[in-house]
């Protein structure tokens, strides 16, 4: 199975383009997906993060404060680290177990840190969601309404543009066009559709 990894900075536009597969009938396997259900209090990852971080990360109904664990692992990269270190192993093993029940000809596999982290081996395909630096930072301080400085301090701890860029098989630009936008996903459909025969 041809397996394309769909990537990008925050506020790119990743789950809109995965959203726009999925409408084709092409299935989307999600790690930010996973990793929220490895992360359910009745999981072993989430008795991991509250023995390391402590119980000032769980909310009142017993689940993680996500926005809370998400401040302490951007202001401290030891502790970024030490999280993507438990959880990355566990996301790339059910990905690829997902992967392996898919009868498609294709499949994306949405990645956000596709290219910060050990290369996923059973990724075919780069696919890069690229949109300019200020729209992203917009977009997400709407979205989640971040702070300016918040949303600057996550891209920089993510690739560069250039790096996603240069490292791309394919690119699609999100820079607002909703229509442009439809018209780039369903062009690449049709490629992968050729290209997994």
């Amino acid at each position: 199975m041809l397996v394309i990894g769909l990537t990008g900075g925050i506020g790119s536009g990743k789950s809109t383009v995965a959203k726009l597969f999925a409408d084709l009938g092409v299935p989307i396997i999600d790690a930010d997906v996973i990793s929220r259900e490895l992360t359910q209090p009745d999981q072993q990852a989430f008795t991991s993060i509250v023995k390391h971080f402590g119980n000032e990360i769980v909310l009142t109904d017993g689940t993680l404060d996500r926005a809370k664990l998400r401040t302490i692992i951007f202001d401290h990269s030891k502790e970024r680290q030490w999280l993507e270190n438990l959880l990355h192993p566990l996301i790339r093993n059910e990905m690829a177990d997902q992967i392996k029940k898919q009868t498609k000809p294709y499949c994306i596999a949405v990645i956000p840190l596709l290219l910060e982290v050990e290369f996923y081996a059973f990724i075919n395909r780069i696919l890069v969601i690229d949109a300019p630096e200020h729209i992203q930072i917009e977009r997400v301080m709407s979205r989640d309404n971040a702070a300016k400085e918040h949303v600057e301090a996550i891209l920089k701890s993510q690739a560069t543009r250039h790096d996603r860029i240069v490292r791309a098989h394919d690119i699609i630009l999100n820079d607002g066009v909703m229509t442009d936008l439809a018209a780039q996903v369903e062009k690449l459909h049709e490629k992968y559709l050729q290209m997994s025969q």
